[in-house]
């Protein structure tokens, strides 16, 4: 393997890590992500941190900071909510998309990840089911036939993780347990017209999570990634 594609490896490897720290919402807004720490913890340069936190910079979960380094991206209730309504309607075309060109393989896959969310949940397993939640709504937009669209949906679930973990309510209840499955079984129908109000209800209850709080302890770096690279 080249030098070139060695990096490129690894500056896959730490993004997806941290994309899945943020879908987990075990990184909350206000974090600093500092370069030094991430390059211990990770082995790996300051070059190629700072290539994946210019990345999700670009994605708009990172703010870059002048004379502070990167931090986990925080959002205004007003922003909070212009992302919701980005997302429901990316989501909503992303299905119209889905129930025309997805497959018999690819939806059984996607039925596969709901499986397996409920089970996380089962077992009390609150980030890993976050994760997979999060995962399904990305791989159904990768599905739908439409690159573009897989591209925003990705900041926009990232963002939306975040915005959770930010203003989370603990006294609302999370979206019910039967809601992606339901999706998945009218997208195999080709019932668009279902789909899409089943989706957009979904988004609705996802968004009805929050209210205009703020965390303020940033979680501790070691904490989120040593035990990942060990496993790695």
């Amino acid at each position: 393997m080249s030098t070139g594609k060695a990096q490129q490896g690894k500056d896959a490897n730490i993004y997806e890590q941290v994309f899945d720290a943020i879908l987990e919402q075990r990184l909350i807004p206000g974090t600093r992500l500092s370069e030094d720490k991430l390059g211990q913890l990770f082995g790996v340069s300051r070059t190629i941190v700072r290539t994946v936190l210019q990345r999700l910079a670009f994605e708009g979960v990172v703010e870059i900071q002048r004379h502070q380094g990167a931090i986990i991206a925080r959002t205004t209730a007003e922003q909070a909510r212009q992302v919701f309504a980005a997302r429901k309607a990316v989501e909503l075309e992303v299905v119209r998309n889905a129930c025309r060109h997805i497959s018999a393989v690819q939806l059984e896959h996607l039925h596969a990840l709901v499986w397996e969310e409920q089970e996380a949940r089962g077992q009390q397993d609150h980030g890993r089911a976050l994760r997979l939640s999060g995962e399904l709504h990305l791989y159904l937009a990768e599905y739908c036939g439409n690159e573009f669209l897989a591209g925003f949906l990705r900041s926009l679930v990232s963002r939306c993780s975040l915005i959770i973990a930010q203003y989370e309510a603990a006294d609302r209840h999370s979206c019910p347990p039967t809601e992606h499955g339901a999706i998945l079984e009218a997208i195999g129908a080709g019932d668009e017209a279902l789909a899409v109000k089943l989706m957009a209800a979904h988004i609705d209850h996802i968004e009805a999570k929050i209210d205009v709080r703020e965390k303020t302890a940033p979680p501790d770096l070691s904490a989120i990634f040593s035990k990942t690279n060990k496993e790695n």
